[in-house]
């Protein structure tokens, strides 16, 4: 039964991820980026802060033992951007030196394929400072989709392990942030001349590894299971970083005043619709 919700729940945000942003990114949909990272911001926040966390504060492990690990895991999450930042730019400061007639041009693109997006990807900094355009470049980025596809499908799993309620939530919470993120990967990978399906398709595969991921984190996390408060507080501060740290920032831009109302609204909507999430998956 749990296995089963594992998988389907790592399934839909896996996979359904994907096509959202793909729709968002190729379809009619595509002006609503804005709104659908305030909405993922507002679900993050309200899946940490009301879920996860007052879960794992259930346990009988020391709340500042908790506090700790949740500490422990926002340095982490922005130690890690930080390591992508300098290797990334790291690796296209030698693309610039090895093709200096092609800088400009380089830096255009990566600009054009910032504005078809509305905005800046929100947890992977690679895919605009990266060689866009060089097949290499592509799959460096589908790798490290794939790897954190991986490391959702682990959180999904703990978080249904405990509770079938908190597993609906964070498997949305998780549909939710990558969308973004699977918005930038698709702009990489038509920039490099794949077709929109072989872009989808690429996409979509490691999206899969999410699957891979919940089923991997159902069999570690059984046998541990006096743990789990930590994998849900580890989980927490996934969220929490990548709602302050990478979405909020690119809505933090000068709106006029019905736009700002807009913007709080969807923001407001993502942490209702946890809410309303909640009431109808509670198990009784």
């Amino acid at each position: 039964m749990t296995l089963g919700a594992i998988l389907l729940g790592t399934l839909a945000a896996g996979i359904g991820s994907v096509w959202l942003a793909a729709l968002l990114s190729f379809g009619a949909l595509a002006r609503y980026t804005q709104h659908m990272l305030s909405l993922a911001a507002g679900a993050l926040l309200a899946t940490a802060f009301m879920h996860l966390l007052p879960e794992a504060f259930e346990s009988a492990i020391a709340v500042n033992h908790l506090f700790l690990v949740l500490l422990v895991g926002l340095v982490f999450f922005f130690l890690l951007d930080k390591a992508e930042l300098w290797h990334h730019g790291h690796e296209h400061h030698h693309d610039s030196v090895a093709h200096p007639h092609d800088h400009g041009h380089g830096h255009a693109h990566g600009a054009a394929a910032t504005d078809a997006q509305g905005h800046v990807a929100h947890h992977h900094p690679h895919p605009r400072n990266g060689p866009t355009g060089q097949g290499g470049g592509s799959w460096a980025v589908l790798a490290g989709d794939s790897v954190h596809c991986f490391g959702d499908g682990i959180l999904i799993a703990s978080a249904f392990i405990a509770d079938l309620r908190l597993g609906v939530i964070a498997a949305l919470a998780v549909l939710a942030h990558e969308v973004p993120h699977h918005m930038g990967d698709l702009m990489v990978l038509r920039a490099g001349s794949d077709s929109r399906r072989a872009a989808l398709v690429k996409v979509s595969l490691a999206g899969a590894v999410t699957m891979l991921g919940g089923g991997v984190g159902y069999f570690l996390v059984v046998p541990v299971h006096d743990l789990l408060p930590y994998f849900l507080v580890v989980a927490s501060s996934s969220f929490i970083y990548v709602a302050l740290a990478d979405l909020i920032p690119q809505l933090q831009t000068r709106l006029g005043a019905r736009q700002t109302a807009t913007q709080i609204a969807w923001l407001l909507g993502g942490i209702a619709l946890v809410s309303t999430v909640s009431s109808l998956a509670h198990v009784h």
